[in-house]
């Protein structure tokens, strides 16, 4: 059967969260081998980007459980423990790299918490080492900056900036970008559009569906703190929350939509 509706999943840090306020973008690396044995075990498959794009144009189909897998900012992380998981399984996932700070540390998180702890982001051999195992690398500005308070010239340098850096390292110019703490307007699309991106990625929860502005691809937010179980609700229900309650009031209203003769 042929996806009518596609997730995309969005991780950050996958590694050791040293406090509780880490734990939201933080997931441990046993739990997210945790996550992937339980999407295998129940039929989900992950797509590469460009085959997504392709079926969002509606120029071709895709399985029923589809889904992509992406990583914001580049963690170290993703090298030492999502790349071992994702090989065993053979599927894809595409990384949004901070392109001024490759092989730095996640410096924007002194300006949103100056006290807060900053964790190393991957470097150029690592990048060219993922490559080879079929990870895919895009854009997440030059330096996670929030494009919607900055200049025209500010948002160009981020914007196009980043695309030509990563050109640079990458031997091609990404396609993608995904727009840091997901903060976007229509300035920042014409932006990323002149810029030559073909698409953008928000945090928007929900599915995609064929037909949805290139521009406004949602996603769901994975957290440490989701079990194994909470990942299946959010996926099946297209939601950032996995609770059980979520889950009980989609069920329900979906039988009043029978009940009622909605589709």
């Amino acid at each position: 059967m042929a996806a009518q509706r596609i997730p995309v999943l969005m991780y950050h840090r996958v590694g050791t969260a040293h406090h509780a306020g880490e734990q939201t973008y933080c997931v441990a690396p046993e739990r997210f081998a945790g996550h992937m044995k339980a999407l295998a075990q129940n039929g989900y498959q992950a797509v590469a980007i460009p085959d997504f794009m392709t079926w969002l144009e509606g120029s071709r189909d895709l399985p029923e459980g589809s889904f992509v897998l992406t990583f914001d900012d580049g963690f170290l992380g993703v090298h030492d423990h999502v790349a071992p998981v994702l090989t065993e399984l053979g599927w894809p996932a595409t990384v949004f790299l901070v392109s001024a700070l490759i092989g730095k540390q996640d410096e924007w998180m002194h300006h949103d918490m100056p006290n807060a702890a900053t964790y190393p982001l991957l470097d150029a051999a690592h990048i060219a080492a993922l490559a080879k195992q079929g990870f895919s690398f895009h854009s997440h500005s030059r330096h996670h900056a929030d494009l919607t308070q900055l200049t025209d010239a500010e948002l160009e340098n981020e914007v196009a900036g980043s695309r030509t850096e990563l050109a640079g390292l990458l031997g091609k110019a990404p396609d993608f970008l995904a727009y840091p703490y997901g903060r976007y307007d229509d300035r920042v699309i014409d932006c990323a559009r002149s810029a030559g991106y073909r698409s953008a990625f928000s945090v928007q929860s929900g599915f995609n569906r064929p037909g949805l502005d290139p521009f406004r691809i949602r996603r769901l937010d994975i957290f440490g703190t989701d079990t194994p179980a909470m990942l299946l609700r959010k996926i099946r229900l297209g939601s950032n929350d996995g609770s059980w309650q979520t889950a009980l009031n989609y069920a329900a209203g979906r039988f009043k939509q029978i009940l009622g003769g909605g589709a």
